[in-house]
């Protein structure tokens, strides 16, 4: 019998051995995913117009001529298109997080069916499209708020904190039931108040979880497209990523791919802040200490 007769032999017997298949897949499937962006972010670097033929490599179209109004730099409406979308993303978190935060613990605290229709209805952004959101969104502003609220940042920014909550109240609740209530039950025994049990005990060990929603907050929130494109009122409230829809359907020149690759870094970015942030504050309770109390706990 041939060696590859054997080989074929062996891996229907066992083919989780070395899953070859498999591993071909995913990086099948990585490819297929990251090579598109990864040429679109080539092109803005291209010397030329052209985004489909390579010209050489330049800045142009991020620190071009200021005269020629071009680049991502000097071009005004992208430029006030990514500085509202930075906006729009930090005023979100700042916002969402906290109440997340807050809303994690009291439905922690909570007792009776409350927590369950709470939980229920966080859980319920994640399970609507979103252009379902967006046009209820759209309509309770309009109809509900217009005397109180009009179309523009401010409607952006509420409609972004009203679902974009439930990140944080999911990842930190989740942390509260891993940690559990013993450090805050030791501390009201030790004679802290409960205030001070929770600002000085609870919170230090949520930070991790703290973090991590606020990275994912702002990952989402910046490049968020249905949401704040129905609460725009006008040209100097749309986001870069309306702006680089409404100019896919004409012949965008490669400083669209500029604003793109910014979008693209800007998240990467907060996802590694927010990664790196968690690991540090984790550190401990991944060595020998922290293993050694979960497995007490455990």
């Amino acid at each position: 019998m041939s060696t590859a007769s054997l080989s074929v032999r062996r891996w229907w017997k066992d083919p989780w051995r070395k899953p070859r298949f498999l591993q071909a897949l995913t990086w099948g499937y990585l490819a297929w995913s990251l090579v598109p962006v990864l040429i679109a972010v080539a092109f803005s670097f291209n010397a030329g117009r052209s985004r489909s033929a390579w010209q050489g490599f330049s800045l142009r179209w991020w620190v071009g001529d200021p005269t020629a109004a071009e680049s991502l730099l000097y071009r005004p409406e992208l430029r006030a298109s990514v500085v509202h979308s930075v906006w729009l993303a930090v005023a979100t978190m700042l916002i969402a997080v906290p109440l997340g935060t807050l809303f994690a613990i009291g439905i922690d605290r909570w007792h009776g069916r409350g927590p369950g229709i709470a939980n229920f209805t966080m859980l319920l952004s994640f399970v609507l499209p979103e252009i379902i959101l967006g046009v209820s969104l759209f309509l309770a502003f309009i109809y509900l708020l217009r005397d109180v609220v009009s179309l523009g940042s401010t409607a952006q920014i509420l409609g972004l904190v009203t679902y974009q909550i439930s990140y944080p109240v999911i990842v930190v609740r989740a942390r509260l039931l891993s940690i559990g209530k013993d450090y805050e039950e030791a501390a009201m025994d030790l004679g802290a108040p409960p205030t001070q049990s929770v600002r000085r005990v609870l919170l230090p060990l949520l930070y991790p979880a703290i973090f991590a929603s606020a990275a994912l907050v702002f990952a989402d929130t910046i490049d968020d497209f249905v949401t704040v494109r129905y609460l725009c009122a006008a040209a100097s409230c749309e986001p870069i990523s309306v702006k680089v829809y409404d100019a896919a359907r004409a012949a965008p020149p490669p400083s669209v791919n500029a604003a793109v690759t910014f979008m693209l870094v800007a998240t990467l970015l907060a996802i590694s802040v927010g990664f790196v942030a968690y690991r540090r504050i984790t550190k401990a309770e991944r060595g020998p200490a922290g293993r050694e109390f979960i497995g007490f706990q455990v």
